[in-house]
């Protein structure tokens, strides 16, 4: 067992105050399979978020064996663990259709998010996974739109070099923000407001590299009470698929 310190800075948010749920979920999984080289044929981990994470405070993180439980002072705020997890994962949107559909997206209409004076872009005007009020290198800048033609929504994204390793691959933090917002976003786009994202379950299948042209999407699958569960994968720019998860959405908006 271990016991060690992460800091999530306040860049990273989702909304104003916390962290962005893929995001801190993508650290989170880190943190658990560091130095972990025997991962089951289908392993992944599964992250759930016990409360809002706090930006630019310390957490502590206690590992032992296949889990990751992270706390702020005497609150819990994370639980992680090691999953044998698949999904079946529908044909994604093309790179084009991606593009044509992009200024559709839910970042872009101005004044739809209350929560700030001052009218901004996107439902998510400032969150790190889809904020179109960021600059370049200060988000990922994932813009999911609707694609009723497929049942999901669908991103064309490419990764900034600012989100890449030392080889030029988007870190893995990174594709787990990739694959946080479009599951919300595919709830929107059949007229239902989710919450909180309680709980990510991802698999990285293969790297991508910054610059290429890749393409995220999400799609619904159901729900039970005031849990809303929704798919979202990652395919690089030969259509191969390099990640996906499913997430669970607590409550509603409205």
């Amino acid at each position: 067992m271990s016991d060690n310190t992460i800091l999530i800075a306040a860049k990273f948010r989702g909304p104003p105050n916390s962290g962005n749920g893929g995001y801190v979920s993508g650290v989170f999984a880190d943190a658990l399979t560091h130095g972990v080289h025997n991962l089951p044929n289908h392993g992944a981990v599964e992250v759930t978020l016990r409360a809002p994470t706090p930006l630019d405070q310390p957490l502590t993180t206690h590992r032992e064996g296949e889990s990751l439980i992270v706390r702020h002072g005497d609150a819990l705020i994370a639980e992680a663990a090691i999953k044998n997890f698949q999904m079946d994962v529908p044909a994604p949107a093309t790179w084009d259709e991606a593009m044509a559909v992009r200024e559709q997206s839910y970042s872009f209409p101005v004044g739809i998010n209350s929560l700030f004076k001052t009218p901004l872009r996107g439902v998510h005007p400032i969150c790190f996974c889809c904020g179109a009020e960021l600059a370049p290198t200060e988000g990922a800048h994932v813009y999911s739109a609707p694609l009723k033609s497929k049942g999901q929504v669908a991103a064309a994204w490419i990764p900034d070099a600012s989100l890449a390793d030392d080889k030029g691959f988007a870190r893995p933090e990174m594709i787990w923000t990739a694959l946080d917002c479009p599951g919300q976003m595919a709830w929107r786009a059949e007229g239902t407001q989710t919450g909180m994202l309680g709980r990510l379950t991802a698999r990285i299948e293969k790297q991508v590299h910054a610059g290429e042209r890749c393409v995220v999407i999400g799609w619904t699958m159901g729900n039970e009470g005031k849990k809303y569960f929704a798919g979202t994968a990652l395919f690089n720019s030969a259509n191969e698929l390099c990640a996906y998860a499913k997430a669970v959405w607590i409550g509603r908006w409205s």
